[in-house]
């Protein structure tokens, strides 16, 4: 996997950015809102900042909506696909892995300074549909699909995921356009190139239109797979020149005609700032106009402010502006209440102390109260829901994990206010809709909120009623989402509502190595066990889980997890979990790969693992027993949602724990090593911690000094232009 830097290229004029308007799509749409926005030149009055955003927002999703009717067979990115065979199913199986192709290509900008907005146009807000399990394609259009791969030396096992992603028509649609094989998960440029060109023969051409429009989305896709939620305009041009497209502008305005992508130009805060720098404004803005003085010659006009130019899919950019607006009114909806807690609030925080008061106070008066603190602060979020409980408040806390709802409806002492996250927004666990279809509650506590993804956290605020409180709580140092975006991260970054620290102590046998986040704190990382090869890690791995922790510390062998980097490798979880299963629970795998007894991490949604065992199997398909009950896995869906269950990588891992952990470092492992990775997989386990490493000085490099892996991103920028920065 090749990583290529962020550029911080100034946009030239003609590029595509010319056409666009300030955080508004460079189409028809775009064109009438930029029109509709500004003063005309007969002295039409000019709209409001807000008002100018609003329209362009309802232009640009009727147009969307209208090119959606006008498709027949509406084009799904493929992003939860896999296979087994060469080539292309190597490269499908890889992404399902967890390798991700250009998944460190692109940085963000440095968070922008504090900066007051004003308030932001209120907007009935829509109910968020529960994401339903994908359809199989109809037999039909997977045997069309296999003869095109087949005519185009492709494996033809892959018939079915390029079905499920192009949907019906998929086999006129793939000996029209090729280079559509790039929407199935995992699949590259240049095997997308050799399918090309044993289907078209001498019609396959590097400059083909085609192929510029489908990997110019692919790119974006990578994008969204490494966590952005868009591309400056410049990176993206320079990735398309490394994957061999000789005009990136013009592939560029290809994919935008065709509604692939929306464009987007962000202003800055500095006139004298370079685009591609930290933003700070994203409301529509026309070129300031001249006043003519009183000799009637125009004065001159302000020194306009510089822009970044962002290129994202729609489902992402759409999802980001939707969040905001969300997030505007939650903070507003409360606007004319005293920041003066009640009587009732100020008696709850008087009984409280600490940052517990701190936080009970803050949600007292504010629509939006963020909340940072590791696994012991919990108990302040805790103590807040009893407070309002006792208010007589609906109040609930969803958590990411069934694992993380365990924990905290212990810290409760009932299970009634807390839920999963996917179980809120599915409708199947937590207080119902009103009439209206929002959520039937007043205080939402959402647990571990550095998972929320920008798709998630925008389903999340569409669906709070008015006045409604809203508390994300999460440990900044850990991992982000599995999806788009960064949206703890940015609030924190954009100032918009209070933030409480706890001050609660976070004692216990880990505290040391989990605070390795403190590079003074390196030299304890001399504890642990060093081993010379992968082949050494893996045989002490599985001695350390089958032996030597039941033994010493009575943690039963499915008690303990195994953490590692990533799938593939000597030591992945590939690797480590075929030497688990043959030492605790070896069997043929007569179902799938499977057998009775086996753990295994089940994947019902991109980005979401949940913990499970397997039951048995029969015609309906693979039977399993998860933390939130008995689930069947559809025979055709195993591959690709099912895999062995000892070991982990650390994004599986996060939001859980157990009583014991052993995080398997090799050799080749340097390289993925950061920070976050280590704070989160150190503290995956309760009571134990074994370090099995061949990593050297990379690990105690890793905690002092990489960083998060930056993701560009537009939520500071659209809030700043809806919610006032908090004092």
């Amino acid at each position: 996997m090749s990583t290529e830097p962020e550029t911080t290229e100034s946009a030239e004029p003609g590029k595509p950015e010319d056409a666009v308007r300030s955080g508004t799509p460079t189409d028809g749409a775009g064109a009438g809102a930029a029109e509709a926005g500004g003063a005309d030149a007969e002295g039409s009055p000019q709209l409001s900042e807000a008002e100018a955003e609003l329209l362009a927002q309802k232009l640009e999703r009727e147009r969307i909506e209208q090119r959606k009717a006008e498709k027949k067979g509406p084009i799904a990115s493929g992003t939860k696909l896999s296979g087994q065979a060469a080539d292309l199913l190597a490269a499908v199986r890889a992404v399902e892995s967890g390798e991700k192709p250009v998944a460190a290509v692109f940085a963000e900008p440095r968070p922008a300074p504090r900066r007051p907005a004003p308030e932001p146009v209120r907007r009935p807000q829509p109910v968020p549909a529960a994401p339903a399990a994908p359809d199989a394609p109809a037999p039909h259009t997977v045997d069309g699909v296999r003869r095109v791969l087949a005519d185009g030396s492709a494996p033809e096992a892959l018939a079915p995921q390029v079905a499920a992603a192009l949907g019906e028509g998929a086999e006129d649609l793939l000996r029209e356009d090729p280079w559509q094989l790039l929407r199935v998960a995992g699949v590259r440029p240049e095997q997308a190139d050799g399918f090309a060109r044993a289907l078209l023969g001498a019609e396959c051409r590097p400059d083909d239109e085609r192929r510029a429009r489908a990997v110019t989305v692919w790119l974006l896709e990578q994008a969204a797979l490494a966590g952005h939620t868009a591309l400056e305009l410049s990176a993206l041009a320079t990735a398309l020149a490394r994957q061999g497209v000789p005009d990136a502008d013009t592939a560029v305005q290809s994919t935008l005609a065709e509604g692939d992508a929306l464009v987007f130009q962000d202003a800055l805060d500095e006139p004298g700032a370079r685009p591609g720098t930290a933003p700070s404004a994203a409301a529509p803005s026309a070129p300031p106009a001249a006043a003519d003085d009183a000799e009637g010659e125009p004065e001159d006009a302000e020194e306009e402010r510089p822009v970044r130019v962002l290129v994202g899919l729609e489902r992402y950019a759409l999802a980001e502006e939707s969040l905001a607006d969300g997030l505007a009114r939650i903070v507003n909806s409360l606007a004319p209440v005293s920041t003066e807690p009640s009587a009732e609030w100020e008696a709850a925080a008087a009984a409280a102390s600490g940052s517990t008061a701190e936080l009970i106070r803050a949600v007292a008066g504010h629509g939006l109260v963020l909340h940072t603190g590791g696994e012991a602060a919990r108990a302040e979020p805790a103590a807040l829901l009893t407070v309002a409980r006792g208010l007589g408040l609906r109040a609930v806390a969803a958590c990411h994990t069934p694992d993380g709802r365990r924990r905290f409806a212990a810290l409760l002492g009932a299970e009634d206010p807390v839920v999963t996250v996917p179980g809120l927004l599915a409708g199947t666990e937590g207080p119902g809709r009103d009439a209206e279809g929002a959520l039937d509650l007043d205080v939402l506590v959402v647990l571990d909120a550095p998972q929320l993804d920008v798709e998630s956290a925008a389903m999340v605020v569409e669906s709070l009623p008015d006045g409604a409180r809203l508390v994300l709580s999460g440990d900044p140092a850990v991992l982000g989402s599995a999806g788009p975006g960064r949206v703890f991260a940015d609030l924190l970054a954009a100032r918009t509502c209070p933030q409480v620290a706890s001050r609660t102590p976070d004692p216990g046998p880990l505290v040391d190595l989990v605070q390795l986040a403190d590079p003074d704190a390196r030299d304890q990382l001399a504890e642990g066990a060093g081993v010379r090869g992968a082949g050494e890690a893996v045989h002490r791995t599985v001695q350390l889980v089958a032996d030597s922790v039941p033994r010493a510390l009575g943690v039963p062998p499915e008690d303990t997890v195994v953490i590692t980097p990533g799938h593939g490798g000597a030591a992945g979880t590939r690797v480590l979990n075929a030497a688990l299963k043959e030492r605790l629970n070896p069997g043929p795998g007569r179902f799938g790969g499977f057998d009775p007894g086996d753990r295994v991490a089940y994947s019902p949604a991109p980005g979401r693992t949940v913990p499970g065992q397997v039951v048995g199997a029969d015609a309906e398909g693979l039977h399993l027993s998860c933390a939130d009950g008995a689930v069947v896995v559809p025979k055709e869906r195993v591959e690709q949602a099912v895999r062995h269950g000892w070991a982990l990588t650390a994004h599986q891992a996060v939001g859980s724990r157990w009583p014991a952990a052993v995080v398997v470092l090799p050799g080749d492992a340097a390289q993925a090593l950061s920070r976050p990775w280590v704070y989160t997989a150190f503290g995956r386990g309760e009571r134990h911690l074994s370090v099995v490493h061949g990593v050297e000085q990379a690990l105690p490099r890793a905690v002092a000094e990489v960083t998060a892996k930056p993701r560009t991103t537009r939520l500071p920028v659209l809030l700043r232009t809806q919610v006032p920065a908090a004092q």
